[in-house]
């Protein structure tokens, strides 16, 4: 039995020493590995001791049964060996691979390309890809690069933006992910005439100019009518459809008049010139109060003599070609986007507003219209106390321009034809730190970590693509040429799309410019990502306290990066920001530098990069990861429940009229049902397998597609979605015609809310039929 014992401990020792002094000390830092295997040793080696000893006693006690305990004590060696090899394959092979994966190439350079080592990253589970990213993503490039990219204006087709377009192409490059190109095309862009300037005047009554306006040539609205008009001045507040309706309900009207609206009221530039324009008015300008635009230059405010900037296109894209692309210059019939205003518009100072509204005469505004400029009554005109005219004049010319888009991607493993889509606007006509110098920072950073991660053992299932857009601050249009020239396959291939444009502004709120269907993804990721600004919370936990989560989620807007994305494409479609409570005053501005957004944050400028980066590239992770997309495709049947519950309201008056709600309730219905049928079938389902997964993953994808309406045509109705589009054929625009049963019946047209009626209730009809997937599961029975 001595034997016996000896060759055990030779056995042990011989264990002992397998593994190499390099893998254990890896295993240790990986955290755990090496542990599991020593606590089975040691166990193992426990257990052995006294089973020897009780066949010593039994062969002490019983010399008969020798062969037996040599037998057993064999059998335990053999049994032990065999136990201790197998444990030690599948921990030290798992610890090796990671030795492999190289944790430590996190810069991307050169030596290797972004492909995974054979078989690398399917094992890995979303914790430690979570780790991982969160090793990788840095917060020192972030202000290096918005530095770099707000460092002058860079417009489109400029020598600094070619510049700069040239230098993240080669960053990409640098990366040596998988696919780097570009996109050229040609897009009609509009721009302040070098020859002539666009003017304002105060004059009298028989149009002789009395005094010329100071205005700064650089500050116009793109995509302006040209020419000039002279009339009365009205103000219409912020120039929202209420601000407008409350004129005429006091006999104000602005026919004939120049509109002077203030920025803000959650209403774009473009909405606010044609509201104006369908109320007769000749001209509009627009300008920064005090009252919502900080302009006290002791406390990081605009100065008093600089005017805000926008487009003024109701639309997206390229005007000139509207529904369609623009690529390789293509010559189309000549036709125009119904956005296009046909009045005049001008962006102006506070200091020039003052000027204008203190001389006007009329009845008193309302208190919530109250202004913050100096010398200035608020009342509404449209006179003059001197019994002056203003005339304005723009002089814009349009130019063709060449743009160019900047894509890079990661191949996923197993559905590489599923893309996943992050993109920031590259263009500013001011220097752009927030417009486009922040989501540059934060696209280059997050393209970075995951092509590292790639390095490091990452594989993920589905495509990324990282893209680089021209012309954002005339309206995306890089962005939504790109979605003309695609339309057709991304609602079979495109997963869901994050706008990073404007992402930081601020570092204390949240909010979610977002898809419905985007709504549990969001909540699983903010719970994972520590605040900006409130160490040791995370942002869930900070937006609990502050009044609850559910205040994050906003609907997608006009001016969004990615509104278009979901309204025009029917792609889910996200855009994040961190704001102050205090607005950031420089959007739009020559002032909206690196340096100030610094200073507005604190110098945490790259902190709180990094943390929304963090935040994306979170819900990234799960979208790459998981074998069923995370979308909840339940939502829409909510929000068609709330209208629905409106039209209930108006039952026995529509009935009265013929009209029958009942078709819509039926739809919802089946929508519902249909969602929650797919829902169950998911959750009962084997989702490993690939058929099966497969399959679901595409009906999940064109959910949003679904809510296009198809009876409407993209040229001349872009926004097709009903929800979250533009136009008679939406929700939005059905709500408001039945609101007149109540508010003003004498304007209630019956034949027009019939169309909307079936327009509406056959886009859900068949949004529904498609997710019940078969022929045989859809039983339409309406009588």
């Amino acid at each position: 039995m001595d034997a016996v014992r000896t060759r055990l401990r030779q056995s042990v020792s011989l264990h002992r020493s397998v593994v190499p002094p390099e893998e254990e000390e890896e295993e240790e830092e990986l955290g755990g590995g090496a542990q599991r295997v020593e606590v089975r040793f040691v166990t193992s080696h426990e257990e052995e001791e006294p089973s020897s000893d009780i066949t010593a006693l039994v062969m002490r006690g019983h010399r008969g049964y020798r062969r037996v305990g040599v037998f057993v004590s064999v059998c335990g060696v053999i049994v032990f060996t065999t136990a201790f090899l197998l444990a030690y394959a599948v921990f030290g092979g798992r610890c090796q691979s990671m030795q492999e994966r190289g944790w430590g190439d996190e810069d991307g350079q050169p030596g290797g390309g972004a492909k995974p080592p054979a078989e690398g990253g399917a094992g890995l589970y979303l914790g430690e890809l979570r780790v991982m990213m969160r090793r990788l993503l840095q917060d020192e490039d972030i202000h290096n690069t918005v530095s770099r990219v707000s460092r002058a204006s860079h417009p489109p087709g400029s020598a600094e933006g070619t510049s700069l377009a040239s230098e993240i192409l080669r960053r990409f490059r640098r990366l040596q992910m998988d696919h780097t190109w570009t996109e050229s095309l040609y897009a009609t862009l509009q721009f302040p005439n070098r020859s002539q300037r666009s003017s304002l005047w105060l004059v009298d009554s028989s149009g002789l100019i009395l005094e010329q306006i100071p205005l700064n040539p650089a500050d116009f609205c793109p995509y302006s009518a040209t020419g000039s008009t002279t009339g009365g001045i009205v103000y219409a507040n912020y120039g929202r459809p209420e601000d407008f309706n409350w004129l005429k309900s006091t006999g104000v009207s602005v026919i004939g008049c120049v509109v002077v609206m203030r920025v803000g009221g959650g209403v774009s530039f473009a909405e606010k010139v044609w509201l104006a324009e369908r109320n007769g008015a000749g001209g509009a300008l627009i300008y920064p109060d005090p009252a919502d635009v900080p302009q006290d230059p002791r406390r990081l405010g605009l100065n008093t003599y600089t005017a805000v900037s926008e487009h003024v296109h109701l639309g997206s894209g390229d005007p000139f070609t509207p529904g369609f692309p623009s690529f390789n210059h293509t010559q189309f019939p000549p036709i125009q986007s119904s956005g296009l205003p046909l009045i005049p518009a001008l962006p102006i100072s506070a200091t020039v507003a003052a000027k204008l509204l203190s001389q006007l005469a009329g009845p008193s505004c309302p208190r919530s219209w109250r202004v913050r400029l100096p010398y200035v009554r608020c009342v509404v005109g449209p006179q003059f106390s001197s019994g002056r005219q203003v005339k304005m004049a723009v002089h814009n010319a349009m130019t063709p321009v060449l743009l160019n888009n900047i894509f890079s991607s990661l191949e996923g493993r197993d559905e590489p034809d599923q893309y996943i889509i992050l993109g920031a606007q590259r263009d500013s006509l001011g220097p752009g730190a927030v417009k486009s110098g922040i989501g540059t920072a934060i696209l280059l950073e997050l393209a970075r970590t995951f092509a590292a991660m790639v390095k490091n053992g990452f594989s993920p299932r589905r495509s990324l693509l990282f893209v680089s857009w021209d012309a954002g601050d005339f309206g995306n249009v890089g962005a939504t040429e790109w979605l003309e020239g695609y339309l057709s396959m991304l609602h079979l291939k495109a997963v869901a799309y994050f706008s990073l444009d404007q992402a930081i502004m601020g570092d204390d709120v949240l909010s979610a410019y977002s898809s419905p269907l985007l709504v549990d993804l969001l909540d699983a990721a903010i719970r994972q990502v520590e605040h900006p600004k409130h160490a040791g919370q995370t942002i869930y936990s900070q937006a609990e306290r502050d009044g609850g989560s559910w205040r994050i989620m906003k609907p997608l807007y006009l001016n969004s990066g990615a509104y278009s994305f979901t309204a025009f494409a029917g792609v889910p479609a996200m855009e994040l920001r961190f704001t102050e409570e205090r607005a950031y005053p420089f959007i739009n501005t020559p002032l909206d530098t690196a340096s100030r957004l610094q200073e507005v944050l604190g110098g945490r400028l790259g902190v709180t990069g990094r943390s929304l980066g963090e935040l994306v590239g979170e819900m990234v992770l799960r979208l790459a990861h998981d074998h069923i997309l995370p979308l909840r495709i339940t939502s829409y049947a909510q929000t068609v429940l709330q209208f629905s519950a409106q039209l209930n309201k108006h039952s026995a008056e529509l009935q009265s009229r013929g009209l029958s709600p009942q078709w819509v309730f039926s739809a919802r219905g089946d929508y519902s049902r249909a969602a929650e049928t797919l829902q169950r079938a998911i959750d009962y389902s084997d989702l490993h397998d690939p058929t099966t997964a497969r399959s679901y993953n595409t009906r999940i994808m064109r959910v949003e597609y679904y809510f296009l309406s198809q009876y409407v045509s993209v040229v001349e109705t872009p926004f097709r979605h009903v929800i979250h589009g533009r136009g008679n054929h939406t929700l939005s625009a059905f709500t408001e015609h039945l609101a007149l049963l109540t508010f003003d019946p004498g304007r209630f047209d019956e034949g027009r809310f019939r169309r909307q009626l079936a327009l509406f209730t056959w886009t859900l009809q068949g949004a529904a039929n498609a997710l019940n997937g078969d022929m045989w599961s859809i039983h339409n029975t309406h009588t």
